[in-house]
C-alpha cells in the first residue's frame, strides 16, 4: 500500500450564481472529507453504462490511504460500467454533509496491496471478503468537493489531487464537445 500523500489542494468550487466567496476563508480542512469517507457505511457509486445512461448504486467500501475501494460481482452492471469507462463518482451517505469524489476506478488484485483494504473492511463491516473472488476496485480520486449544508456559502470547498491535474479537463462535456466540433 503507497505511503499517504500530502493533503491535497483546497479551493472554491466553480458553482456560478451561488455567491460563493473568492477567499480561502472558510475552506474545509481535508481530514472533514476524510472524516466523512471513512465513517460512512453506505456510498452511492455513479458510473455511465455503455451507450451513456447513467447508473447509481448504493455500496459498501473502505476510504483507505486517500483512495476509495469496493468489492462487487465481476458481472454486476457497475462492474460492467466500470470496465467500459473507468470514471465514476463515489459520494458518503449524508447529503447534509456531502463529500463527492470523482476520480478513476481500476481493478487491483495483488494481495500484499489489498490486504490493508481487506482489514479495514473486516472491521468496519464484520466480514471477511478475502476469499469471495470478486473483483476489489480502487477509485483514485481526482477532485472531491465538500458541501456542508448548514454553512455551504462559507465553507463549499473543492480539493485537487494533483496528481490527477488534467482529469476535469479530460472529462467535462465542454472539453469533449470541443474534441468532437474538431476538423479532420
Amino acid at each position: 500500500m503507497p505511503k499517504k500523500s500530502k493533503p491535497p489542494k483546497a479551493t472554491r468550487p466553480d458553482i456560478p450564481g451561488y455567491g460563493l466567496p473568492k477567499s480561502r476563508k472558510g475552506l474545509l480542512p481535508w481530514k472533514w472529507a476524510e472524516d466523512r469517507l471513512r465513517k460512512s457505511k453506505q456510498y452511492w457509486l455513479a458510473t455511465t453504462r455503455p451507450d451513456g445512461r447513467p447508473h447509481v448504486m448504493v455500496v459498501w467500501g473502505v476510504w483507505v490511504n486517500d483512495e476509495f475501494w469496493l468489492s462487487t460481482g465481476r458481472t454486476s452492471r457497475k462492474a460492467r460500467n466500470l470496465a467500459a469507462n473507468s470514471h465514476c463518482v463515489v459520494c458518503n451517505e449524508d447529503s447534509a454533509q456531502a463529500v463527492i469524489v470523482e476520480g478513476m476506478a481500476e481493478v487491483v488484485d495483488d494481495k500484499t496491496r489489498l490486504e490493508p483494504v481487506f482489514v479495514a473492511y473486516q472491521q468496519k463491516y464484520k466480514m471477511d471478503i478475502r476469499g469471495m473472488g470478486e473483483p476489489m476496485f480502487r477509485v483514485r480520486p481526482a477532485v472531491v468537493f465538500g458541501l456542508y449544508e448548514k454553512k455551504f456559502g462559507e465553507t463549499a470547498t473543492r480539493w485537487l489531487f494533483p496528481e490527477h491535474k488534467d482529469f476535469e479537463r479530460k472529462s467535462s462535456p465542454r472539453s469533449a464537445r470541443r474534441r468532437t466540433q474538431r476538423k479532420p
